[in-house]
């Protein structure tokens, strides 16, 4: 499907990609992994033609359709949300206009055995094969199910798009995406933007995607429920392993240690060649050989490794100065914008050490509840108090973006680093991972993940006993995220977290705020221990569970508590439902199946009353179909 050769990419006289070669074939789904900085979103750029490799090439079929997600892209603002995604179906709703206007010559003419005609009878029947090709739902159906998928409600569909953020922008061209159907997807860490419900319909939805697949991604179930390759990218050099995410990290783990070897073996030999031609390079009977191991090593292939990464054993937070027992407290609390409520008579209690996450859908009120207490936001009602002697550290889901980018690493440290830190600066950028010449890089040239650690390397500046961070860890890739862990579970303060990544908040955190229809419930226990209590698997079922009950409660306990009268009309609903599905279904079937009997009738030539009648009918059938297609999706829901 698509070959990359010899491809190297280099600037600067840095070479990011050296002649690196893979394939992928169909149905591969392929996860795309390594370091930030390695070159994974330029290599995705490479193959979709936004970007020239320095030399080599890539090979693809030119009738392939590839889908595109990037990072970060402009999005139109006068459109609804609906509207926006309807735009994936443009070239169909062309095509449906123009067999229209074609079917309207058809019926004016009579010339029927003249070659006009025949063409204008061949386009029609092109036109058809292609549209019935192409459509095989209904497009609003389609569009509908697929926004909803990823987490708008249909009261949202309607609003301009102008009015919801970057991040839910970035849902809306992934539903577009999605819904053209590529032979190949090119998805740029299309999780940093989705909640826990939408990250699950997004598995679920790949995992029976007929097309191929490229992915990069720092979450690693989404990984290993979604891809069944994976490919790093690893000092400009790609490692090609057939197997999902965790399988690789193992076989990775056996290929370092080969390669270690391999490089300590051939550092020998070249220290031995070093010591020989040192030793009798001025001795005339050894002049012939000295010359040969220079030779000799002027020719080798030099073995590269990743230098071992020490930083997370050393990477530590500054001491908690002393707190109050009480850190936040919230009484009554209430919040809303306009006349939209986010949450309302909200009472919890942050005490001293306590390290606690804030989950559930977007648009609930997590990164609101941040700002309350980070006083960016003033609450409509209620109390929200910070306690005694309490000193915050805040991050933000847009820090890295907040950072000046004509600065260097280095300054943007150095710039509001005092006192006697300031001569600790390179060992706290070395924590983070920036080291050597990484220190003097412009952050307008540093990835979305090295800015998102040089952000966090700012809140080391000065010790805080309090920490909210909301989204730390998106953009950053795997090693990143387990350093910030490693040193968020030494941190002695009190931490709140805004994440939708199971396995950062694995062992992190002793407290859970589920937000969730404008309340908020408070949990005892880690990530599992919740999990565990609700009988979830996922974190996504937080949203669905009362859907495939429907049975409406805030309380999961109702699910056991039904009374023998509410089983028997739950049932009873349930049969009434799925009858009314099927006879929808067979309705279907049987529409579409005069549907193709017209369209083969439609293709034989016939006079024009005759013709004129078919097309009508036509068109009345296809608007049935549309009609019954809502319906069955209402059904669904």
């Amino acid at each position: 499907m698509v070959s990359i050769n010899n491809l190297t990419v280099s600037f600067g006289g840095f070479t990011l990609l050296n002649d690196i070669n893979f394939h992928i074939s169909e149905r591969d789904c392929i996860g795309l992994v390594g370091k930030n900085g390695a070159g994974k979103s330029t290599l995705l750029k490479i193959i979709t033609g936004i970007q020239k490799p320095s030399s080599g090439q890539i090979l693809r079929p030119s009738e392939l359709k590839i889908g595109y997600l990037p990072q970060q892209m402009e999005h139109r603002k006068d459109v609804t949300v609906f509207e926006e995604a309807l735009t994936a179906f443009s070239l169909l709703f062309e095509m449906k206009r123009e067999m229209e206007d074609v079917g309207k010559m058809l019926a004016e003419r009579t010339d029927y055995e003249s070659s006009d005609y025949h063409k204008l009878i061949v386009k029609f029947n092109d036109l058809n094969d292609r549209i019935h090709y192409m459509s095989d739902d209904n497009p609003e159906g389609m569009a509908e199910r697929t926004l909803l998928g990823l987490g708008f409600k249909r009261d949202e569909l309607d609003r301009l798009t102008g009015t919801f953020s970057q991040g839910w922008n970035m849902r809306i061209e992934l539903a577009k995406i999605l819904l053209k159907k590529p032979d190949l997807l090119l998805l740029d860490e299309p999780t940093n933007h989705l909640d826990i419900e939408s990250i699950g319909w997004l598995e679920d939805y790949l995992a029976t995607y007929s097309g191929s697949l490229v992915l990069i991604s720092h979450d690693r179930r989404f990984l290993d429920n979604v891809t069944n390759r994976t490919v790093e990218l690893m000092l400009g050099k790609a490692y090609d392993y057939k197997v999902p995410y965790s399988r690789y990290l193992e076989l990775r783990e056996e290929r370092v240690e080969q390669q270690r070897a391999a490089f300590e073996n051939q550092q020998k030999m070249i220290e031995k060649s070093e010591e020989f031609i040192e030793r009798f390079r001025y001795k005339a009977t050894k002049s012939n050989q000295v010359q040969s191991r220079i030779k000799q090593l002027e020719k080798i292939d030099r073995i590269e490794i990743e230098p071992e990464d020490h930083s997370k054993l050393t990477v530590k937070f500054p001491p908690a100065p002393r707190s109050g027992q009480v850190v936040v407290k919230c009484t009554e609390l209430k919040m809303q914008y306009d006349k939209k409520v986010i949450f309302d008579k909200v009472n919890l209690t942050i005490e001293k050490g306590d390290k606690v996450a804030f989950v559930g859908r977007n648009g609930e009120g997590k990164t609101t509840m941040m700002r309350l207490i980070v006083n960016e936001l003033l609450p409509k009602g209620g109390d929200l108090v910070l306690g005694h002697n309490v000193s915050l550290g805040y991050y933000a889901q847009n820090q890295e973006d907040l950072l000046d980018k004509e600065d260097t690493v280095y300054d943007t440290l150095d710039r509001i680093a005092v006192g006697d830190i300031r001569t600790k600066l390179r060992d706290i950028l070395g924590a983070f991972l920036f080291k050597g010449e990484d220190v003097d890089k412009k952050v307008a040239v540093l990835s979305g993940g090295e800015r998102s650690r040089l952000a966090m390397a700012k809140l080391m500046l000065k010790p805080h006993n309090l920490l909210a961070l909301d989204e730390p860890t998106n953009h950053m890739d795997i090693r990143s995220k387990d350093v910030l862990k490693q040193a968020l579970m030494k941190y002695d303060g009190t931490l709140l977290l805004v994440s939708h990544d199971r396995d950062f908040l694995d062992g992190l955190v002793d407290k859970i705020y589920e937000f969730k229809d404008g309340k908020v419930r408070e949990h005892l226990g880690g990530v599992m221990d919740f999990l565990q209590r609700k009988k979830l698997e996922h974190f996504n079922e937080l949203e669905t569970r009362d859907k495939e009950t429907r049975v409406e409660s805030s309380d999961v306990k109702n699910r056991e508590v039904l009374s023998f009268q509410e089983q028997k009309d739950l049932e009873k609903e349930l049969r009434k439902r799925r009858n009314a599905i099927e006879r929808c279904e067979k309705a279907i079937d049987d529409t579409e199946n005069k549907i193709k009997d017209l369209e083969l009738s439609l293709s034989q030539p016939k006079d024009s009353n005759k013709l004129e009648s078919e097309l009508k009918e036509y068109n009345l059938l296809k608007e049935l179909l549309e009609q019954q297609m809502v319906e069955w999706e209402r059904l669904q829901n």
